[in-house]
C-alpha cells in the first residue's frame, strides 16, 4: 500500500483540519522532488502495491505534468490487480484532467461532494456549486471511470431528513459506487472551532441517515459504504503501507512513521520523520478496536481468558457474533463501548 499526501489547496473548508494549505502553491513545483526521494528512500523491493491512495489537501489542484511525472516513478510497481485512487473537488477537475488521470492507470475516483444543497455547501466553506459536483461525477462517467465516491457529511446545524435523504437521492442518481458518510467534528484550529454550535448533536437524525445510506450500500466499516475500497480496508486489516508527502504517515508493521507537516521543511528534508513506537498492548487495543468498526472483526486467538469472557458474554447480549474464529460487531457505532468492555 502506497499513500501519497497533496497538501495544496485552493481554499480552506471551515471544518477541515488537514494538513493542507492555500498559500503554499508557488512550492508546488519543487514539491514532486521531494516526493522522489521520499518514495525512493522507502521502497526497498520489487513488490507490486495493493492499492495506491492520492489524497489531500486538493489533488486535483496539481497539473497533469506532476501526474506524469508522478507515474513514471511508480508504474514499475503498478499491475493490473493495483487499485489506484485520487480524491478531486468538484472546482478543480475538468473532463481533459480526468481522462488523462485515467488513461495513466487510476481507476478510482473519490469526490469531496459533502452535500447538493447550494446553502449547506456555503455554510461548510465548499466553493463549488451542486451542479459543478454533478457535472464533474458525469464527467467521470464519461472518460471511463467505473469506481466513483463521493464524501457526504452530515450533522451540521442545517440538516434535517428532507436535506440528507435528498442529497443521497441526488448521489445514487449519479451511478455512484461507493459512498463515505461522515459526522461532522469540531475540530481545533478550524474555523469552525470558533462556533461549535455548528455541529448538530441529533442522535436520531444522525441514525436515520445512516440506516438511509445503508438501504442501498451496505457498510464495511464505520464511515464507509458500497464498493470496498481496498485502501481503506487495509488500514483496518493492520496492513503495512509507504506514507509520502508532507504530513503523510506510515507503518511497517511494528511503528508509525511521520512526515514533516511543514511543506517547506518537507520540501527541503523529506526524509525526516518522526516515529511512533507501538507496543504488544497498542497492537492488541487496535486491532479489537479496528476489528468491531469494519467487517474485519476481532481474531479470537489474540483474546486472553478473561476478554474472551467478555465476548461471550457480548454474544448472549446480541451484539456480537462469531464465525470461522472471528467476532463481529453487529453496529459499527458501538465499536468504542464493545472494545472498552473487553479490554478494559
Amino acid at each position: 500500500m502506497l499513500y501519497i499526501h497533496i497538501p495544496f489547496c485552493d481554499s480552506k473548508c471551515f471544518y477541515c483540519a488537514f494538513n493542507s494549505y492555500t498559500n503554499k502553491n508557488h512550492l508546488k513545483s519543487s514539491y514532486f522532488e521531494a516526493l522522489k526521494i521520499d518514495f525512493l528512500s522507502q521502497k526497498k523491493d520489487r513488490n507490486y502495491f495493493h492499492s495506491i491512495f492520492i489524497g489531500g489537501g486538493t489533488p486535483s489542484t496539481m497539473n497533469l505534468e506532476f501526474y506524469d511525472s508522478l507515474f513514471k516513478l511508480i508504474s514499475p510497481y503498478i499491475n493490473n490487480q493495483t487499485e489506484i485512487t485520487i480524491e478531486a473537488n468538484p472546482n478543480s477537475t475538468n473532463i481533459n484532467w480526468l481522462k488523462y488521470l485515467k488513461n495513466l492507470g487510476i481507476n478510482r475516483i473519490s469526490f469531496g461532494v459533502q452535500s447538493f444543497d447550494e446553502e449547506k455547501l456555503k455554510f461548510l466553506g465548499r466553493n463549488h456549486s451542486p451542479q459543478n459536483a454533478i457535472n464533474s461525477i458525469e464527467n467521470a462517467h464519461k472518460v471511463g471511470f467505473e469506481n466513483i465516491n463521493l464524501d457526504l457529511i452530515y450533522s451540521t446545524k442545517l440538516d434535517n431528513k428532507t436535506l440528507l435523504k435528498k442529497d443521497l437521492e441526488i448521489a445514487l442518481s449519479l451511478d455512484t459506487t461507493h459512498i463515505s458518510a461522515y459526522s461532522l467534528t469540531i475540530e481545533k484550529n478550524t474555523d469552525f472551532a470558533k462556533t461549535p454550535e455548528n455541529k448538530k448533536d441529533d442522535e436520531d437524525l444522525e441514525l436515520f441517515f445512516i440506516d438511509e445510506v445503508s438501504k442501498y450500500f451496505k457498510p464495511y466499516e464505520i464511515s464507509n459504504y458500497g464498493r470496498i475500497c481496498k485502501h481503506n480496508l487495509g488500514y483496518w486489516e493492520f496492513k503495512k503501507y509507504i506514507g509520502i508527502g508532507s504530513g503523510a504517515v506510515g507503518f511497517d508493521g511494528e511503528k508509525r512513521i511521520y512526515k514533516s507537516k511543514n511543506v517547506e521543511e518537507y520540501i527541503k528534508n523529506p526524509t525526516n520523520i518522526k516515529l511512533e513506537i507501538l507496543n504488544d498492548d497498542d497492537f492488541h487495543k487496535e486491532k479489537v478496536l479496528l476489528g468491531f468498526r469494519s467487517i474485519v472483526g476481532v481474531d479470537k486467538t489474540i483474546l486472553n481468558k478473561n476478554e474472551l469472557e467478555k465476548a461471550y458474554i457480548l454474544i448472549k447480549e446480541n451484539q456480537i457474533y462469531e464465525k470461522e474464529g472471528r467476532f463481529f460487531s453487529k453496529d459499527f457505532l458501538l465499536a468504542d463501548s464493545l472494545t472498552l468492555f473487553i479490554i478494559e
